[in-house]
């Protein structure tokens, strides 16, 4: 799938999670999953992450982290060992993603791909919601 395939159905996602619609979001993400190979899916979460990349700048606005003097993006789980599998998914892809972590993100997608169709649907899924919370968030925000 070439990046003119791809770009509308990652942005129908996102803005289908952000209104609410189930369905269209289910509908992009089974185009992509059925027209493409699991790296077409990866670059779909990278668009994903991408989009929650600039919610999170907009939400911290001056408190972002600075990767070139070495500040780094971080999650600190709560209640440990009580997060979903795929919302850990989530968060941690968004994360590394925001790090510019070339290494754990891929990683994290082989993982999860790994694990089966249940957990990696799940997983994408999260990704996706996660992204349209943040970015309904950050549209929220005052400029």
């Amino acid at each position: 799938m070439d990046t003119d395939q791809l770009y509308p159905l990652v942005m129908k996602a996102v803005g289908c999670a952000m209104d609410k619609d189930a369905d269209g979001a289910c509908d992009a993400l089974n185009e992509i999953g059925n027209s493409g190979d699991p790296w077409d899916m990866y670059a779909a979460c990278c668009g994903f992450a991408e989009v929650g990349k600039a919610a999170l700048k907009k939400i911290y606005r001056g408190r972002v982290p600075n990767l070139k003097r070495g500040d780094m993006w971080a999650i600190q789980e709560l209640r440990p060992g009580c997060t979903p599998a795929a919302d850990l998914f989530a968060v941690r892809f968004l994360v590394a993603y925001c790090n510019d972590d070339a290494d754990t993100g891929p990683a994290l997608f082989n993982a999860a791909f790994d694990a089966g169709s249940e957990h990696y649907t799940e997983s994408v899924s999260a990704l996706l919601a996660n992204v349209a919370g943040l970015s309904s968030l950050a549209l929220q925000r005052k400029p």
